[in-house]
C-alpha cells in the first residue's frame, strides 16, 4: 500500500444516499470524496507528515483484526441484557433487534464498560501505546474520559459537526485524538465523515473565538456549552451547507476492524446516520493522547459519563 492513496482515485460513489441530521450528502457528489489509507509501516515520521498535511491520517490494520472482533463481542455481549442484540445471534456480529430494547439499561451498562480494566487495556494495548509515544515526541498520556458509543441502524441520532479542541480547551492544544472502529464499519453504518482541509479551518475558527471571547471568564471561555458557542460546541448540524460554504468535501471511508483514525483537534468531523442494509450496529471509541509533560484539560481526569456536560 502507498503512504497515503490520492482521494479523487479511489472510485465509486456511497452505497446509500448519506444523511446527517435530516440532510442528504449524497445529493452533491462534487462534495464528497475518500478518505487516504495509509499503511503504519511507514513510519512515525511520515504519519506526522500525513497528519500536519491532512489533518488526519487513517492507519490501516494497525490493531489487530481478531482481537478488535473478539473484544466487539465482549462489549455488545453486556449489552445485550438490554434487549439490544438480535435474539441467537453471535454478539460480535452485533445484529440489531427487531424489537424494542431498554436504552437506559444499556446506557447504563456502557458507562460500566467504559470504566473496566478490560476496556482500559483495550486502549492501551502496546502496539497503540508505543505508537502514541514515538507520535508525541516523549511519553504519551491516555485521558482517563475515554468515549465509547454504539448506534442502531436507524437511529436519528448522529454527531453534528465540530472539532475536538472546542472540548479540551482547558489543557495543551496538541492533543491527538483516536477514533476506533470496534469491528467492520461500512459506510452505510455511518462511521466519521471528515472535512477535507478543516484543520485550518477549526484553527481560524478558534483563534477568532480567541479574540472574541476574551472577556469571558476563564471557566466560561474553556466550556463548550458557553453563551457563544452553539449548541453542545457544534459547528454546525448542516453538513452539506458547511462543505458549500468552505467549497470542500466529506471524506468517508469502509473502515475495517483494525484500523484507527488519528485526527487533530482543530479538524472538523462528524458522523452520518447507520443505514446499515445488514441491521448492524456501530461500535466505536474515541480517546486522546498526548504528552504527558504537556498541559492536561483537568477536566478530562474523571470517567465519562453521559451527563458530564463535556
Amino acid at each position: 500500500m502507498s503512504i497515503s492513496a490520492d482521494v479523487r482515485a479511489l472510485p465509486g460513489a456511497p452505497p446509500v444516499a448519506l444523511t446527517a441530521n435530516g440532510k442528504v450528502l449524497s445529493t452533491m457528489p462534487n462534495r464528497l470524496g475518500y478518505l487516504s489509507p495509509t499503511d503504519p509501516s511507514v513510519g512515525v515520521e511520515a504519519i506526522r507528515r500525513l497528519y500536519a498535511a491532512q489533518g488526519y491520517v487513517w492507519l490501516k490494520g494497525l490493531l489487530p483484526r481478531g482481537e478488535v472482533i473478539d473484544f466487539r463481542g465482549w462489549v455488545l455481549s453486556h449489552l445485550a441484557e438490554s434487549g439490544l442484540l438480535k435474539p441467537a445471534t453471535d454478539p460480535s456480529l452485533g445484529v440489531a433487534s427487531d424489537s424494542a430494547f431498554d436504552r437506559q439499561r444499556a446506557e447504563r451498562r456502557l458507562m460500566s464498560l467504559v470504566r473496566s480494566t478490560a476496556y482500559e487495556g483495550f486502549c492501551a494495548q502496546p502496539r497503540l501505546s508505543r505508537l502514541m509515544d514515538a507520535f508525541t515526541g516523549g511519553l504519551s498520556y491516555l485521558h482517563k474520559r475515554k468515549i465509547m458509543r454504539f448506534t442502531l441502524p436507524g437511529s436519528s441520532t448522529t454527531t453534528p459537526a465540530h472539532y475536538d479542541l472546542v472540548y479540551l480547551r482547558g489543557g495543551t492544544s496538541r492533543v491527538v485524538t483516536a477514533w476506533i472502529p470496534i469491528g467492520d464499519t461500512s459506510i452505510d453504518m455511518g462511521g466519521l465523515v471528515y472535512l477535507e482541509g478543516s484543520h485550518a479551518i477549526g484553527t481560524a475558527l478558534e483563534t477568532q473565538f480567541a479574540r472574541d471571547n476574551a472577556d469571558l471568564s476563564p471557566a466560561e471561555r474553556i466550556s463548550a456549552y458557553n453563551r457563544n458557542m452553539t449548541e453542545g460546541g457544534w459547528v454546525s448540524k448542516d453538513l452539506p451547507e458547511m462543505a458549500e460554504r468552505f467549497d470542500t468535501r466529506w471524506l468517508m471511508a469502509d473502515f475495517e476492524a483494525g484500523d484507527i483514525v488519528l485526527h487533530s483537534p482543530y479538524m472538523i468531523h462528524a458522523s452520518t446516520t447507520n443505514q446499515s442494509r445488514n441491521g448492524l450496529i456501530r461500535l466505536s471509541t474515541d480517546i486522546r493522547y498526548q504528552n504527558v509533560d504537556d498541559e492536561i484539560d483537568a477536566r478530562w481526569s474523571n470517567h465519562w459519563s453521559l451527563d458530564d456536560m463535556l
